[in-house]
Parts: C-alpha cells; sequence; structure tokens
C-alpha cells in the first residue's frame, strides 16, 4: 500500500508533491530545507531589497532542516532513529561542510545511516542546505 504523507508541522512542499510516501514499512521523504511551517521564513537567512541572499547560517539552518524532517516522520510514527539512508544537498560544499557534519552528527551519529553528500549550484528557495532521507519503520 502506498500512502501519501502531508504534514501540518512541516514547511509547505514547493512543488506538487507531498512531504513523503509511505510504502510499506519504508518511507521517503521528500527534498526538505529549513524553511518554518507555516511561514515563508528561513532560519539564518538575510536577504536584501531585491531578494538576494547576503549571509546565511548553515548551523540554524541545518538544525531546522532536519526538526522538518523529524515532523514529517513523526507524522508517519517514525523518528530520526528509523532514518536508514540520507542524500544531503549542500550550496557551499567548502565553507560548510564542518559545520554541517558536527550538526548532523548531533542526531544522526547514534543510528548510522549510510548517506551521500553533493555539492549544488543551487536550491528551489535561498537554502544552503537540503536532505533527502529514507526511514524504514513497520507499520503497526
Amino acid at each position: 500500500m502506498k500512502t501519501k504523507v502531508i504534514s501540518k508541522k512541516a514547511p509547505e512542499p514547493v512543488g506538487p508533491y507531498p512531504h513523503a510516501r509511505r510504502v510499506g514499512g519504508f518511507i521517503f521523504v521528500s527534498g526538505m530545507g529549513p524553511r518554518r511551517p507555516g511561514t515563508r521564513e528561513i532560519p539564518g537567512v538575510a536577504q536584501n531589497a531585491l531578494g538576494q541572499v547576503i549571509s546565511y547560517d548553515i548551523e540554524m539552518q541545518t538544525h531546522s532542516t532536519i526538526a522538518n524532517i523529524r515532523a514529517v516522520l513523526q507524522e508517519c510514527g517514525a523518528d530520526l532513529a528509523d532514518v536508514v539512508d540520507v542524500a544531503v544537498y549542500l550550496t557551499h560544499m567548502k565553507d560548510d561542510f564542518a559545520a554541517f557534519n558536527r550538526i548532523y552528527g548531533e542526531y544522526f551519529a547514534q543510528s548510522g545511516p549510510t548517506r551521500t553528500t553533493v555539492e549544488v549550484k543551487s536550491l528551489p528557495t535561498p537554502i544552503a542546505v537540503e536532505l533527502k532521507v529514507i526511514a524504514y519503520r513497520p507499520e503497526a
């Protein structure tokens, strides 16, 4: 059985897709960034009058992104400990990898999901990090 998941505790998707899709015990979470739920606010981002990013805080964005993923997983009866694979997209690998990796470890070092980290030129909104996760939690 395939189930679409939308969480009111996560930011609205920026396209025509659900926050996640559950297929049996697997939960496939769509790419998630740091936007605050119910707003367009991006934690740790300063923009000029033209909407261009003038500064950002990768640590704040990483914490917020993981909080959003946790909200979607909890909607499915799962949590971060159930994550088995993570895809990480950073817009500034050289500048941000060490700080990102440290914070990521606070959440995932114990459970140890597999991970791929790539640098991308940009993301759909003015964010510096996006995560896509797969979790496994057998249905009750």
